[in-house]
């Protein structure tokens, strides 16, 4: 019976002969964690799981290791064959680390990616005279085309790419040929086989309905065409302008089909759209209204009086990816100074009342070119260049010629920069470094007044917005009024609710009004579920009934009527959460049984110690502190919480330490240093921070630290050694 791959009878798979040459490796200074399971997904769990390996096993705790987590485990197919570079990830000493992994198994490769990178191991594939792969390697077609894919150069206006051979040229023609007229052979031999057959008038619709079937199945598959291989050939050819009218207009029509009415769901689109374009194809511009702001970089790469007009109205309509577009498009055709470019089009922002991150995405773009285009220098010191991006972003904010949304945009980017700025200066010329403190000083002059009703982009990455978590440790009166407008507002999406309310009640200024703003969405919007796995927030609903018990609002009721019932699903692991609103003993016993229940923790271990540090009027350190050695209570949890809520105007409720975190890295040298607690307790604290990235990868701590916070947590450190030595 077949086991759905190719690999003959007795043959070991990919990952079983990676795993068989894993478990040999180890030694002096060097340890490799086990294959992950799914509880290894992110590189914090594999550094977790390497100390608590440590511990159990009794290695030395500065001993370098290696490990890959599940996400790397995507690399193998269900049958175990590798179908990408695996990547290895690492703590300790990078030579170590090196050294402990050698060349890899027998038939792979490892490559190296450096200090700051991860080591990629893959499949040793042969290749002819010309450097190309039989056509039937999967793995060596693969290589080839992700070194084919990758940029020489790359800037906001324009990518380079290396030239194909005419060796790689002709083969990559091939191969999309091939696969396009296996296509038309497929529809020519279906096309025929359904004439001869002999189908009664009563069952035509029926085998139309089948065929209709089959295809919406395999949409991928049109024709006979693999789209996606398809596209993977054609994509490093149309990175230098190859492909044909002929491959484009076949590749077209099979995309049609295969995604009639959902063109963006492919993912190979790209090179065909570029392709149309520059070909000036006449279904060019109908494909790109369909494709929509996705189709953005395309069309500005391809800048006409057209393109420029469509990029303006996704734009102005609140699309931030189409601002860079129209940047690049307004200045192809209209004004090439960025400056005069960019203050036209933040001028236009304004006039159609476009969101806020609009301005923002164009400040991106505008900082981005200036640096790119300022004329190399041999002689400069390369390190001085880094600085030229934060330097350009201090000088827009008092730069006259722009509007105030921009200069405000500018203001509100610098906030993280200006230390290292000033540290930065003294590597650039002495004429250069005076004006560039200068600026520094008129930034700082009008600074606060800029950045009066600023706040994050609330849409976008969740991580960005753990990232300057600290900044709201203490609110401004300032920062109130915005984190209150923005509920009010209606486009602020469920996301930017949950951060917003969660500030707000946690440093208790939310109100009556905040429930009221809310209170026509939460049905509809604040029901749905939303997942907060890896942020300092909770779900937007946990937050607003928690307030609303609080202020014993009369939507109480209601909420806790919702909560009550057993659907939807997703609400039952964070119901407790609520019952830090209000509290009393009965919420208190109730969350306590769950805890010893030993049931997976959402923060519930969390909610309990801040529920009865109200009840008892005492910091919730302290109450935390007595469950150390509780039975029951899971270390790694409680340690998280430990840290989480050191300061309980601002609780902490990601679901472990984040390692590049400016919260958790203060808050752990603070319950270091707490007199109030225990030895085990500040103990508890100091190994968090020494496991923190401060001290480890400071480079992955966002934003970036300066050379003077590096150097003080470094103190901080090493004046804590013998503490951490005798613990």
């Amino acid at each position: 019976m077949s086991t759905g791959n190719s690999r003959a009878a007795g043959q070991r798979s990919d990952l079983s002969r990676i795993k068989k040459w894993w478990r040999t490796l180890g030694g002096d200074r060097f340890a490799v964690l086990p294959p992950p399971t799914r509880s290894r997904y992110t590189q914090s769990d594999g550094h977790e799981d390497a100390a608590e390996m440590f511990a159990v096993r009794g290695i030395s705790t500065d001993t370098s290791f290696a490990y890959w987590h599940w996400q790397s485990q995507d690399a193998f197919d269900r049958s175990g064959e590798l179908t990408g570079e695996l990547y290895l990830h690492w703590g300790g000493d990078h030579a170590t680390v090196t050294a402990g992994l050698g060349e890899g198994p027998d038939g792979y490769r490892i490559v190296n990616g450096g200090p700051q990178g991860a080591f990629r191991l893959d499949k040793v594939t042969a290749v002819d005279a010309d450097g190309l792969p039989a056509p039937e390697d999967t793995t060596g077609v693969r290589q080839l085309i992700d070194r084919l894919d990758k940029p020489r150069r790359q800037t906001t206006r324009e990518t380079e790419y290396e030239p194909l051979t005419p060796a790689e040229e002709r083969w990559l023609h091939d191969r999309l040929g091939d696969l396009l007229d296996r296509g038309r052979s497929t529809t020519a031999t279906t096309a025929t086989t359904t004439d001869a057959a002999a189908t009664p008038p009563g069952a035509a619709r029926t085998a139309e309905a089948a065929t209709a079937a089959r295809t919406a199945e395999t949409t991928d598959n049109s024709q006979g065409i693999d789209l996606p291989t398809a596209a993977r050939f054609a994509s490093p050819l149309e990175h230098r302008q190859k492909l044909t009218p002929d491959e484009t207009a076949r590749l077209l029509s099979a995309w049609r089909e295969a995604y009639a009415g959902r063109l963006a769901a492919w993912r190979g689109w790209r090179p065909v759209l570029h392709a149309l374009l520059r070909q000036e194809h006449p279904d060019a511009w109908e494909v790109a209204a369909e494709l929509g702001v996705e189709a953005s970089y395309a069309l500005a790469a391809h800048p006409s009086p057209r393109s420029l007009d469509l990029l303006r109205t996704w734009a102005l309509a609140g699309n931030d990816p189409a601002v860079r577009g129209w940047f690049l498009a307004h200045r192809a055709l209209r004004e090439p100074d960025p400056l005069q470019a960019a203050r036209t089009l933040s001028e236009e922002l304004t006039a159609h009342s476009a969101p806020e991150t609009a301005q923002t995405s164009l400040l991106n773009v505008l900082r981005t070119a200036a640096v790119e285009e300022r004329p190399p220098s041999p002689d400069r010191d390369t390190a001085a260049d880094a600085v030229l991006p934060l330097l350009a972003t201090l000088r827009y904010t008092t730069d006259d010629r722009l509007p105030r949304p921009l200069r405000a945009a500018a203001a509100y980017a610098a906030r993280d920069t200006v230390a290292r700025v000033r540290e930065a200066v003294g590597r650039l010329p002495d004429a250069e470094a005076a004006d560039a403190l200068a600026a520094v000083d008129r930034y700082e002059t009008v600074r606060d007044d800029l950045l009066a009703g600023t706040g994050p982009d609330l849409a976008g990455y969740e991580g960005r917005l753990c990232d300057l978590y600290h900044h709201y440790r203490t609110l401004s009166p300032a920062d109130v009024r915005w984190l209150r407008d923005r509920l009010a507002d209606p486009s602020t999406g469920v996301q930017g609710i949950a951060f917003c309310l969660e500030l707000l009640y946690a440093h208790g200024e939310a109100t009556g009004d905040d429930i009221e703003a809310l209170l026509p969405r939460w049905k509809k919007e604040l029901t749905k579920q939303y997942r907060t796995t890896y942020t300092e927030w909770r779900h937007p609903l946990t937050t607003l009934t928690c307030l609303a018990l609080d202020l014993d609002h009369p939507v109480a009721a209601d909420l806790l009527a919702w909560w009550a019932k057993p659907k939807p699903l997703w609400k039952n692991p964070v119901r407790l959460l609520t019952h830090l609103g209000a509290p009393d003993e009965a919420k208190a016993a109730e969350l306590w049984e769950f805890i010893a229940s030993g049931q997976h923790d959402t923060g519930h271990l969390m909610t309990w110690v801040l529920l009865r540090a109200r009840l008892d009027s005492t910091h919730p350190l302290l109450v935390a502190e007595r469950l150390i050695g509780v039975p029951g209570v899971r270390d790694h949890v409680l340690h998280r919480v430990l840290i989480g809520v050191a300061d309980p105007a601002q609780p902490l409720w990601h679901y472990a330490i984040d390692p590049r975190s400016h919260s958790w890295w203060r808050r752990a040298q603070e319950v270091a240093d707490d007199p109030r607690l225990s030895d085990a307790a500040r103990a508890i604290g100091l190994k968090a921070a020494r496991d923190h990235y401060v001290l480890r990868h400071p480079d992955q701590v966002r934003p970036a630290l300066t050379e003077g916070e590096l150097a003080a947590a470094r103190a901080w450190a090493e004046a804590r050694a013998g503490r951490a030595a005798a613990g």
